[in-house]
């Protein structure tokens, strides 16, 4: 079982990123095609998982909500990745009070509450899509400069950072070279193991109207507008609710994995 998750956990990664891919050529009906004369219509040959309430094709929407979620973590990646290895190298390399200022800010991100911190900035910032993932962007970065700061620290007196540095390599051309390739393990690991929280809190942002606006389709929007139609027709809200699972777990499996691979503490402890 334990050889068995992390594919598992791969596999579904590779099914929900071509399904997210491919959207635009799989999806049966356009997802924001309404027809009234065909609302919450069960399972059929021409809508195989049925329609909501405005007669939208419901897997099409689950396709392409697919594509939008799993678009905008990706973006919440990129931002969190950029800001916390530009942060922690830059105090690891620096040290002194350039250290001491960007660990203060840091410290200051990481004592608020990552939700409440989004919050925040989407009430500084203002509502959409674009929005939300500067919000959860910004409320994550500090973990990962964290990280960075402190592989750094203990690469830069090693001989090959020494030797750099009398070769006349600059700062930047260090970090570039030396310094994150060392640490891209690591930051692997904590990133696939945070995917899933972003997922949450993305379709939690859109649950409550914050992040993509109707009639886009989007998870956490879908299980919004279905709440009035729990008790006549389940799916509605079950479906996007299956699809959020299944990315948080398979997120999950993924990140175990490579924690077990990469991390030699837990390998020599596993043999």
């Amino acid at each position: 079982m334990r050889r068995a998750l992390p594919w598992v956990g791969a596999t579904l990664v590779a099914l929900l990123l071509a399904a997210a891919v491919l959207a635009p050529w799989i999806a049966p009906h356009d997802p924001a095609l309404t027809d009234l004369a065909s609302r919450l219509q069960g399972p059929s040959a021409r809508h195989w998982l049925g329609t909501d309430h405005l007669g939208r094709d419901l897997l099409s929407r689950l396709l392409h909500g697919a594509r939008a979620s799993l678009g905008a973590v990706a973006l919440i990646l990129a931002l969190v990745l950029a800001i916390g290895c530009a942060v922690g190298s830059i105090a690891g390399m620096a040290g002194g009070i350039v250290d001491a200022v960007l660990m203060r800010i840091c410290d200051a991100f990481m004592t608020v509450p990552t939700l409440v911190l989004a919050l925040f900035m989407i009430g500084a910032l203002g509502t959409g899509l674009g929005n939300v993932v500067i919000a959860i962007a910004l409320s994550h970065w500090a973990w990962y400069a964290r990280l960075v700061r402190g592989l750094t620290l203990s690469l830069r007196s090693r001989d090959h950072i020494a030797a750099a540095r009398l070769a006349g390599l600059s700062r930047l051309a260090i970090i570039r070279r030396h310094i994150l390739p060392a640490v891209a393990g690591q930051l692997a690991v904590l990133a696939s193991l945070d995917l899933g929280h972003w997922m949450l809190h993305l379709a939690g942002l859109s649950f409550l109207g914050l992040g993509v606006a109707p009639p886009a389709p989007e998870w956490g929007i879908m299980i919004n507008d279905a709440r009035p139609f729990f008790r006549t027709a389940p799916m509605l809200v079950l479906l996007p609710g299956a699809a959020i699972l299944l990315t948080v777990l398979a997120f999950n499996l993924l990140g175990d994995a490579l924690r077990d691979r990469l991390d030699p503490a837990l390998r020599e402890h596993a043999h």
